[in-house]
């Protein structure tokens, strides 16, 4: 149970380390409230970055940081390492797994959201997503496993298979790892084995639109393929999969002999929505009203990928600076319902869209600016590290992506727990 029987203070109780999450925690910081905040991990990640993990150009900690170290000066909040295993509306409890459960007069839930296949479950252990580190050290250790292997193979076809690397989703993320997969098979692996060629890799982006990018206007989008095909990425637009599995990915009449598929298509709700009874969309997301409340709850509110509102006809985009923007109008929502005052609707505001494809080469859209090739890719990088949290991974990020640039080499080229692909 809560452990602070005779503190007076409105307890509000933050699921989630995120962007949301922690910008609402940190938003409240001078207020005369008791916060916890909860998270599965302790740690609060950067997400924008996580392809770097997963392409071996930054470690874990460059793009993390423990949560009880950004918050160690906030005296008002505790952090609580656990599972979320439900949340109870009508004794306004959280539980957790471990059979524990924490009461709260002020709820926001801010879990964010996991892979979708679309149906298809079984896809998850052949073509593992990105949205946590371990995702990213488990894709990291497929990818360069994948070489290891063909280097010791004698049989031409599975040399040929693993060395053909599949992406399935042509948004940003996708895009950032076809580009960086390409590059590090030209150029960081190229002189460092003797039975094969990295050079020869394939790497496949496959988009069931018609278009890679497809929130950016359509010049960008093409430039971006442009400068995909420059790094010798094959771009298949048009092409929805219909079965993966230990040998490859099928689309349509094709099959594609590959041992490394990576997810990067769709993204799903996080099943704690269904924990409060109350109506979600599609995709699993809870509609929260203005104030980004929840219909019916006035106690509860729901900020990142999980909340789905609309504005101007259009929902509010799952990115970072979404998340954080709803993170701090939560809080100020939250505090309104303390002192009794009206708090404003929530109001999106759009700084534009970024994705990196390679080395001096990515697409900017900024209002009406777009931006494409090495000045995006300047634009892209800066604003990267300026949102970093801590000096510490700013320099870090900083020195690595310097030594990148001059000498193509990727410093966390380390498999760790090596693994037989699942059969």
């Amino acid at each position: 149970m809560d452990h602070s029987p005779g503190d007076t203070r409105p307890h509000i109780v933050v699921i989630g380390g995120g962007f949301a999450g922690l910008w609402a925690t940190r938003a409240l910081a001078r207020d005369d409230v008791r916060i916890t905040v909860v998270d599965r991990s302790n740690h609060h990640l950067f997400q924008p970055l996580l392809y770097q993990v997963a392409t071996a150009g930054l470690s874990a900690p460059d793009i993390a940081a423990p949560l009880r170290h950004i918050l160690r000066r906030q005296r008002n909040a505790t952090v609580r390492m656990g599972t979320v295993a439900g949340i109870d509306t009508e004794t306004r409890e959280v539980h957790l797994d471990d059979g524990d459960a924490i009461g709260y007069d002020f709820l926001l839930l801010a879990s964010g959201a996991t892979h979708a296949y679309f149906g298809h479950d079984e896809w998850a252990r052949y073509a593992p997503g990105l949205k946590t580190l371990d995702d990213a050290l488990l894709i990291r250790r497929r990818i360069l496993s994948a070489f290891e292997r063909a280097e010791a193979s004698d049989d031409d076809a599975e040399r040929r298979a693993l060395l053909t690397f599949a992406i399935v989703g042509g948004g940003p993320t996708g895009v950032e790892l076809a580009g960086t997969l390409a590059e590090i098979a030209r150029h960081t692996l190229k002189r460092e084995f003797r039975r094969i060629d990295p050079r020869q890799a394939r790497v496949l982006l496959l988009e069931a639109g018609p278009r890679v990018l497809s929130a950016f206007p359509q010049t960008l989008s093409t430039k971006a393929l442009r400068q995909l095909q420059k790094l010798g990425v094959e771009v298949r637009t048009g092409s929805a999969v219909t079965r993966i599995d230990a040998v490859g990915v099928t689309l349509g009449d094709e099959s594609i002999a590959t041992h490394t598929v990576l997810w990067a298509a769709g993204v799903a709700a996080s099943p704690l929505a269904r924990s409060l009874h109350v109506p979600l969309d599609r995709a699993g997301r809870v509609l929260v009203q203005p104030d980004l409340s929840v219909p019916g709850l006035p106690q509860v509110f729901v900020a990142g990928d999980l909340a789905s509102l609309q504005q101007d006809g259009k929902p509010v985009p799952g990115v970072a600076p979404a998340a954080k923007q709803m993170g701090r109008h939560a809080a100020a929502s939250i505090r309104a319902r303390i002192t009794g005052h009206a708090t404003a609707p929530f109001r999106y505001r759009d700084y534009g869209n970024l994705a990196t494809i390679g080395r001096m080469a990515a697409v900017v859209h900024f209002g009406r600016l777009g931006l494409s090739g090495a000045i995006a890719w300047w634009f892209w990088l800066l604003a990267h590290i300026f949102f970093l949290i801590g000096f510490r991974n700013r320099l870090v990020v900083m020195l690595n992506w310097t030594w990148a640039y001059w000498s193509y080499q990727r410093a966390a080229r380390i498999i760790l727990n090596n693994e037989e692909r699942p059969e």
